[in-house]
């Protein structure tokens, strides 16, 4: 995601108007009945979340290092945190997303995920130090990864609905993930590549706690923050708040992007494929992937898509017509699509007839209520007309 983000900005209407057979295999409409409402403008907005149990305010959080408050409404006009100092954005880099500690309203935690100044990813605690204030000198560091290149550095953090801190990691960028034999996504040594779960509270002198339900806790040589492998961009994940179901939606190479599907719990040490597949298609000739957990959805290149955009599945009441389906979206071609995800698969992909510009990332608030980020400035909300 973020591929060269300007760049993709200023391409959008092409790449729409070359998306004929993308159009094609849409489908009828879910959707109808709902627009889209602007919440406020932004610079570069690329996550959109909401402390729990907060039915008052959404926090968005801009690609440049700040994160801004909207409250019943109304954009507030001072950041609930400015780090722009410590964070190299542009492309793919920047302040990518935030996360609501469980307690949040006991104790103010919430993390941070960045691209310092030298390229590298870091994971931060901060505290509140206000109800739309946070401490900028409570920063702990959680977590650190060097980036061997500057694009694909993942880049989301959601408490599941174990409690835990979920961790997106890309391969390390570069072309076809070039990093050691295997490359870095099926490589168990490495964060890159990877989800990863642990528990953010420091314990014992370190600064997380690894839980001992993670699957590669007992392996000789491997991570044993790793919950599942074989990713090369996962930009944005989710779990859907009724089920704990995880959807995966993982920025393709050159062909294909694609959307995996797992019912709760069974997300525990999947292998989603790459580098050796890209979908459900090859890519890397004479290795193997064991168990390679295959897409649900594929998105190809030559209908139009170019770096998807993973979303939410659809919990808000008052969207009946999307009631239950995940709904997504490609920055290069701007819809809005939905689809219905089970462990057997997806129901055909449909447009809603929503467009949202170029869109960074979906989210929700406290209600369930569903949030779209357009990297061109504009912040949505799905509404019932």
């Amino acid at each position: 995601m973020l591929r060269v983000a300007a760049l993709l900005i200023a391409m959008a209407a092409l790449m729409a108007a070359c998306a004929g057979g993308f159009e094609a295999d849409a489908g009828a409409s879910p959707g109808g009945g709902i627009r889209l409402v602007s919440i406020g403008g932004f610079e570069s907005p690329v996550h959109v979340t909401a402390p729990p149990a907060d039915e008052r305010r959404v926090f968005v959080v801009e690609q440049e290092g700040r994160i801004m408050v909207v409250r019943g409404g109304r954009k507030l006009a001072e950041p609930f945190l400015d780090i722009r100092s410590k964070v190299a954005a542009g492309g793919e880099r920047g302040l990518l997303s935030m996360a609501f500690a469980p307690d949040y309203a006991r104790t103010g935690r919430f993390y941070v995920y960045y691209t310092d100044n030298a390229g590298h990813t870091r994971v931060v605690e901060y505290r509140r130090a206000g109800e739309d204030r946070a401490d900028p000198g409570s920063a702990r560091q959680v977590l650190f990864q060097r980036q061997p290149e500057p694009n694909h550095n993942g880049g989301l953090l959601l408490f599941g609905p174990d409690g835990l801190l979920y961790i997106g990691l890309g391969d390390g960028g570069g072309s076809g993930d070039p990093h050691g034999p295997r490359g870095n996504g099926q490589d168990l040594r490495t964060w890159l590549g990877k989800l990863l779960r642990i528990d953010p509270r420091a314990s014992g002198g370190r600064p997380y706690r690894v839980p001992r339900s993670n699957p590669f806790v007992s392996r000789r040589g491997a991570r044993p923050e790793i919950y599942a492998y074989g990713l090369r961009n996962p930009w944005r994940y989710s779990f859907d708040r009724a089920t704990g179901d995880l959807t995966v939606a993982d920025v393709g190479e050159s062909a294909i992007e694609e959307v995996s599907f797992r019912r709760r719990g069974r997300g525990r040490g999947a292998n989603f494929g790459w580098r050796v597949f890209e979908g459900r298609r090859r890519f890397a000739s004479g290795e193997s992937a064991p168990r390679a957990v295959a897409p649900v959805i594929e998105r190809r290149h030559s209908q139009g898509a170019c770096s998807i955009t993973g979303g939410v599945v659809v919990r808000d009441p008052a969207l009946r017509s999307l009631a239950g389906r995940y709904v997504f979206s490609d920055i290069c071609d701007g819809r809005i699509l939905s689809s219905r995800l089970s462990g057997r698969g997806a129901s055909r992909v449909r447009a809603t007839g929503l467009r949202a510009g170029s869109p960074s990332s979906f989210g929700e608030d406290a209600r369930g209520r569903v949030y779209v980020a357009s990297l061109d400035g504009p912040v949505y909300r799905l509404s019932a007309r």
